[in-house]
This record gives structure tokens, sequence and C-alpha cells, in this order.
């Protein structure tokens, strides 16, 4: 049983409430403090709930070493040739910007967390008061990690990316443990870009059946398509990459939204989850007054009383008010009981 909703400062996160919209902003600051405040202003006047930072230095993410294994070869990669040192001491977001971003987003009305990378960035986060926490998809297996953001008694959000069903478990088991239940989980494809054809989003309600857990999506494709169909499958939280403009460039930039997708993405998940509505067949009351556009079955000619309804005088056709065309065969042949003029809709009372 998938759990009802959980909060994070006071916002209800589950089937009853329109998504979540988490406007990451990762390295798409471009190292100055006045962009990384406009992408907060800029995410607060599109429609976002929350803006979510990441926390850790070059330090704590790896060793400065250029050997085997430390510079990324994959030649299809956005960051191909990069050294993880030089990439995550560009990309990362100084810890004293922290607090100014927190209470900028604060001023405007939405949420701002972050992921933390290691422990040292958890208990520095804790000084700050983040509402919530988002475990990064590479970061999930990392047990530890998990166990102590647990214990903050945050809400958490944890992105599967590679996952097996078998590691997802474990991370959730270790929450629970340390007494935290409130759990969104994120299907989430761990390339970037990501394509359509590889995010597999029928995973999203299974994976709610296998988890008892709510469950989002972290999205790496381009546009609005993907997260509004996680929407109709059970999606109640989505996370955006998100800059100003992708033409500004940026580590994350290429697979980012600008504020005019951003606020499609919150324009287009909310009508996703309007219309999922309930099991309904028969029409709505909104619906109710269409019903006169159906055909029925009317008089299509001047009758005499003792005249025989034939293919000629009686007819299917709009509006709605005379009986239903099921009728048309048992009626063909009976006599009518009364003069009828045309135009007149078919009833039982017409029949002799």
């Amino acid at each position: 049983m998938t759990a009802a909703s959980i909060s994070i400062a006071g916002r209800e996160i589950g089937p009853g409430a329109r998504p979540y919209i988490i406007a990451e902003m990762s390295g798409n600051h471009n190292n100055s403090l006045d962009r990384a405040m406009e992408i907060v202003t800029s995410a607060a006047e599109n429609g976002a709930d929350a803006v979510k930072l990441q926390t850790y230095t070059a330090d704590t993410m790896t060793l400065d070493y250029d050997g085997p294994g430390f510079v990324i070869e994959d030649e299809k990669s956005l960051w191909a040739g990069r050294q993880l040192y030089d990439l995550y001491d560009e990309a990362h977001t100084p810890w004293d910007w922290h607090g100014p971003l927190m209470e900028h987003a604060r001023s405007l009305g939405i949420h701002c967390f972050s992921s933390p990378f290691d422990a040292s960035a958890v208990d520095f986060l804790e000084t700050l008061n983040v509402p919530a926490y988002k475990i990064a998809s590479f970061e999930m297996t990392d047990l530890p990690l998990i166990r102590k953001v647990a214990r903050t008694g945050k809400p958490m959000i944890i992105s599967t990316g590679m996952a097996t069903l078998e590691e997802i478990g474990e991370a959730i088991a270790a929450a629970k443990e340390e007494g935290n239940d409130q759990l969104v989980v994120l299907k989430c494809t761990s390339t970037y870009p990501a394509t359509p054809d590889n995010t597999n989003i029928r995973t999203i309600p299974n994976l709610a059946e296998a988890t008892g857990c709510l469950i989002g999506l972290s999205d790496h494709t381009m546009g609005v398509g993907v997260p509004a169909a996680a929407v109709t499958l059970g999606a109640v939280l989505v996370e955006k990459h998100f800059t100003l403009a992708r033409a500004d460039g940026g580590v994350d930039s290429a697979f980012s939204l600008e504020p005019a997708e951003l606020q499609s993405l919150r324009d287009e998940t909310e009508r996703a989850w309007q219309s999922l509505g309930k099991v309904s067949y028969g029409g709505s009351k909104a619906e109710e007054a269409s019903k006169a556009f159906r055909r029925s079955l009317y008089i299509a000619q001047d009758m005499k009383a003792g005249d025989t309804l034939t293919e000629e005088n009686l007819r299917a056709i709009r509006p709605g008010y005379g009986m239903p065309p099921k009728f048309f065969d048992l009626l063909i042949g009976k006599r009518v009981n009364r003069d009828v003029t045309r135009g007149t809709p078919m009833q039982w009372d017409l029949l002799g």
C-alpha cells in the first residue's frame, strides 16, 4: 500500500495535491552568486515549488588525480575528457552561498534544500535548517549517508538511477530503520541528457507497489512530455534541471529547462494531475447539456392517427430528446395513435 502523503514545510506531496516541482540548479550558476540568485527568482516566477542545490566540494567528491578512472573517457558524455576533480570544482555551489540562496527562496515563497554528498554536507545543511533532503541517484547506495540524513527527521527524496530493486529496498530500509518514513522515491535515468525511449516510466506504478512509497520522477529528457506522462502513472513530484538560458553554457545547461519551459512543466503536469479524476462512466454533470446533441428518434413527416411508422417518416436525427435509436427497428411497422406533426420527438405514448 502506497503512503497517502508527506509534507515539506507544510506543503502536501501526494496523490491529493498537484505535482511538486523542483528546479535543480546544480552547476548552472556558472560560478556567479548573482546568477544563482536570478535562477532562484526565475524558478519562483515560473512555477517551481522548490529550488534544489548540491552540497559538496571537489575534495569531498574525489581525488585531485588524473589517473585511470579519474578522467571521463566516454566519448558520448557531455564531459568527455574532463578530470573529475576539475569538473566538480567548477560545478560545486560554494557553501557560503547556501544561506543567502535559501533566504532568498523563502522570501519568494518557495522551498530551497539540497543534495548532500557526504556526512560533512549533512552537518552543514542542518545548521541552515533545510526543510528536506534529496539523495542523488549515484549516492543512493551510500547507506551510511542515507542513515545520517534519515536521523535528521526531515523528509527525504531518494533518486534511484541505476539501482536495482534490491538496492532500492536497502536504501528505504536504511531510512526506516532510523525512524524516517517520510520518503519519496524517484524514477530516474542516469544519463545526461536522457531520451524518452530509455526512461521507462511504466516502472512508476510498479515501483509504488513494490516499495509502498510515494513515487516521483527525476527527469533528464528535453521538454515536458515525459513528466506529464509520468504524472498520469502516479508521479507526485517532478525534478528537472533549470537554467536561465541554455545558450549561457554551464556544466548541466544542455539538458536544463529554460524559464518558459519550467512554466510549461508546471502547467502541463498540473493539467495531467487534474485529468486523473476517478473511474467514471455515463457522463459527468458538466456533460449533461451535451446529451441534447445525441441522435434520437423523431417524426420526420406529418402523420395521421393510424398511419404506420416507416423508414421515411421516422428518423434518427439530432437533437436527443426522442427515444434512443436502438428502438428504430422495433418501431418500424407500428401505428401512431393520433395526429403527429413533423419534428415531434418519438415517445412510447404515440403508439396505438
